[in-house]
């Protein structure tokens, strides 16, 4: 279920700016894509979700219409005038993990409120995991050897 919400722009008279007449709907969802995308940009992501979450959209992008997963790890809650988003993270090895959450929150908050007129009251981030350098090589070779089996 999309949950959307509704923004009025209306004089009290009903005669305001040409731009302001009607009313705006945000789905859940894309404020989920766009708060995705932004935590993405912040280099020392590795990857969003929880290790369950990552493995059903490796299967989900897979599939055939499966989407891209760009909401994966990504949960939103919005009003009519305001969002709260919690991200799960996974971020590189070696990156200092307090200074890779307050970008992200900057970067989420900056493209939610830039691109939605909403106010982001909070940007929740569980860090589930470190990605380690040796772990591509791992996946790398299990998928290898899956191939050659």
């Amino acid at each position: 279920m999309t949950e959307t919400t509704q923004r009025r722009n209306a004089s009290q008279d009903g005669k305001g700016a040409p731009g302001t007449r009607g009313s705006t709907a945000i789905a859940d969802t894309v404020v989920a894509k766009i708060a995705g995308m932004a935590a993405r940009e912040i280099p020392e992501v590795h990857n969003l979700g929880g290790g369950v979450t990552r493995a059903f959209g490796a299967v989900r992008q897979r599939v055939p219409g499966g989407g891209t997963g760009v909401t994966q790890g990504v949960k939103v809650e919005v009003g009519e005038r305001q969002a709260a988003v919690d991200l799960d993270v996974v971020v590189e090895y070696g990156a200092a993990i307090a200074d890779t959450a307050a970008d992200i929150r900057t970067n989420v908050v900056n493209a939610v409120e830039r691109m939605t007129g909403l106010e982001v009251v909070e940007v929740n981030i569980a860090v589930d995991d470190v990605h380690l350098p040796d772990d591509e090589e791992d996946e790398s070779e299990q998928q290898e050897s899956r191939r050659v089996a």
